[in-house]
Order: C-alpha cells, then sequence, then structure tokens
C-alpha cells in the first residue's frame, strides 16, 4: 500500500495565530515517485493534502496536472467528498516528471461561511478554475471579469476596489496572449483601472483546462474591509519596468499591511530590465539569477526578503532547462524549493518565470489584525 508520507513532499509555512490575528498556512504537496500510476498518485496526494487542511478552512486548492483531460474528472470526483473550498485544476505539468502536484492556502480561527473568511472587519474571498463560454480569448478575459464583479458585487465588492490578485491561465499563451492583454486592459478601463489608478498584481502564464473550448481561466483573491493606506503597489523601477510601458496592465507586486503582518503578493516575475526588455535571451540559467534580483528588489521594497516567502511556483518553457534551473535555485536561493511545472510565459524569449507569496511580521497597529 502507497503512503503518502512515502511519496509527498509536504512543505507547510505557517504563519501563526497572534493575540488578536488568524493562522495562515501555505503548503505544497509535490509527489516525488514518478513511477506510480496517476490513481496512486492522486491518492497520496489527497492524503497528504488531508494532513495539511486538518482543522483548518481551505481557502484555495490548485492542482497541478500533467493531463486534465484524462485526470481532471476523477479529481474531482475525489475532491467532492472532501469540505469545499476554491478550486482549481490546470494543465501544467510538474517537472519532476511525475503527475501531479498542489499549492493549498488555509487559515485557523475567524468565520467562514458562503466562500466567505471573514475576521476582525475584514472578508476574504477566494475563487478558483473559472471560466467562460465565450469564444476567443479576448472575450473570454472580458467575459471573467464582468462575471467576477457579478460575483463580488453579491458581497458589496468590486474589482477595482477589492481584488488583490489575479491567476490567468491561457491555453497556447504564444497564440492567445494577446487577446487576453486587450481584453484585460479594455475592461481595465471600463472600471477606472489606469496608469494613472493601479492595476491587480497578476500571474499570466500558459495553463489550460480540460475543457479544449476553454482559452483563458482565472483565480482569483479580493478583501473587503481595508482602507486604501493599507495597499501599496510595488515597483522595483530601477530593476523592472512599469508594466504599460509594453502595454500589458498588472502590478509587478502588492503589500498589504494589517495591524499584525504583512502580505507581500508577488506577481509573475521573469528576466526583465527596467526598460522592459528580456535580459540574457537564450540563457536560462542567467535569466534565473535575474528574475531572482528582480524578485529579491520587490521583496525589499515591502520590507521582505527571500526567507519570508510562504510557497513559490516557477514556470519554465522547455522541459530541457529543469535541471539546470533547478540547481541554479538551490545555489542562489537555498531552502526555498519551488513547485516547478511546464508553462511558457508571456514572450518566448522568456525561458523561466516565479511567482511567490510572502509574509512578514511587521504589521500596523493602526489597523486590525489579520
Amino acid at each position: 500500500m502507497i503512503r503518502h508520507a512515502d511519496t509527498v513532499r509536504t512543505r507547510i509555512f505557517q504563519f501563526p495565530a497572534t493575540a488578536r490575528g488568524a493562522a495562515e498556512y501555505h503548503a505544497t504537496l509535490q509527489v516525488e515517485d514518478d513511477t506510480l500510476p496517476y490513481e496512486d498518485q492522486l491518492q497520496a496526494i489527497l492524503e497528504a493534502y488531508a494532513d495539511a487542511a486538518d482543522g483548518k478552512t481551505v481557502l484555495l486548492r490548485r492542482f497541478f496536472l500533467s493531463d486534465p483531460a484524462n485526470q481532471a474528472a476523477r479529481l474531482e470526483e475525489r475532491l467532492a467528498r472532501l469540505p469545499a473550498a476554491a478550486t482549481s485544476v490546470i494543465g501544467q505539468s510538474p517537472l519532476n516528471g511525475t503527475k501531479i502536484a498542489a499549492w493549498v492556502y488555509a487559515v485557523s480561527g475567524g468565520q467562514w461561511r458562503d466562500g466567505v473568511f471573514s475576521h476582525n472587519g475584514y472578508k476574504h474571498i477566494w475563487l478558483g478554475g473559472r471560466t467562460s463560454g465565450e469564444e476567443g480569448s479576448e472575450a473570454q478575459m472580458a467575459a471573467l471579469f464582468r462575471e467576477y464583479d457579478a460575483a463580488l458585487a453579491e458581497k458589496g465588492m468590486d474589482v477595482a476596489g477589492n481584488c488583490l490578485r489575479t491567476w490567468i491561465f491561457v491555453r497556447d499563451v504564444d497564440t492567445h496572449y494577446g487577446g487576453v492583454v486587450k481584453g484585460r486592459r479594455d475592461y481595465f478601463n471600463g472600471i477606472g483601472l489606469t496608469p494613472q489608478t493601479h492595476f491587480i498584481a497578476s500571474t499570466g502564464i500558459a495553463g489550460y483546462s480540460a475543457d479544449p473550448h476553454s482559452l483563458v481561466q482565472m483565480d482569483t483573491c479580493a478583501t473587503a474591509g481595508l482602507q486604501p493606506e493599507q495597499i501599496r503597489y510595488l515597483h522595483a523601477y530601477d530593476h523592472l519596468s512599469p508594466t504599460a510601458l509594453y502595454g500589458v496592465t498588472f502590478e509587478r507586486g502588492t503589500a498589504v499591511t494589517y495591524g499584525d503582518r504583512t502580505h507581500v503578493l508577488i506577481s509573475g516575475t521573469a528576466s526583465i530590465d527596467s526598460a522592459g526588455q528580456v535580459v540574457h535571451v537564450g540563457d536560462p540559467v542567467k535569466q534565473t539569477g535575474r528574475l531572482l534580483e528582480n524578485v529579491g528588489a520587490l521583496l525589499s521594497e515591502a520590507g521582505a526578503g527571500f526567507g519570508d516567502i510562504t510557497y513559490s511556483i516557477v514556470y519554465l518553457r522547455d522541459t530541457a532547462d529543469y535541471r539546470r534551473v533547478r540547481e541554479t535555485f538551490a545555489r542562489l536561493c537555498p531552502g526555498l524549493d519551488p513547485v516547478y511545472v511546464l508553462a511558457p510565459v508571456c514572450r518566448p524569449a522568456w525561458l523561466v518565470e516565479m511567482e511567490c507569496y510572502a509574509i512578514t511580521p511587521a504589521g500596523n497597529p493602526a489597523y486590525a489584525a489579520f
């Protein structure tokens, strides 16, 4: 009998509960035995998930699959037996040769009801796996934001004022990303999000669902109850350009300060310079070094460092680069232990991208605790 403890590497970051704040947990689950059939890998991952989620409220669970068309239905059937949570199932093959990996975000304390986690006057809503039936990536992207805005409106929220982070997964990113960019930019213009106001931290990357007609899938998080001064957008202009410089509309990162901690949401970050140009074209090792330099600059702007990272995901365009990129991460950031998946970045010349989330204990007592 396969035991998950023998075949799943579980990494759990815990930010403990404070005097008034809830505890937070980020867990990454990675199968290590690539010889196991999918059913055994699924069983092992779900056992590890049950352990990681025990006694907690799961706000988002994302599963990375190597072949959603053949794997997603069985996973979703098993998840339906578990307590509800926002769920994302995405076609991004784990690069260690296995069939499934997962990232889980959970909390303890507070109240969870009807998809909303409430505590200390804040309301947090995480949504996952949202798709659209429209034709074309531009129309699907716009429809996803319209539908998301409508869902938030039911909770007294909206995209412009409350959404903190999106993940946008694009089928055949080299073909369909242009439509995603236009659909998002036009929608943002319509709700007043411009270079003169702000955008939203985001990862836009290759990924696909089991539905062949779905060109775009989106995961999101939003929070109500924040004062405007609790939110700070991260730029690191000496390292990275404004995204609007090359026509896209997202923030490089967002820092959210609570009374007892600060959340740092780092968008998908690649080897780019302050003029918006790709750095180290054709060299995945040097691109890895530059993206880590860029991520470090964004973290530093928020008063955080690599030791504060709660989870990280590394996206590669080419499986042949996996060993060298993994070795470079191990050398430059030992102990980080990202999830590595196959997912081309929005520009073909970018060979590697990273996203991460960090939490620091540097809060501001003028605000309520998380």
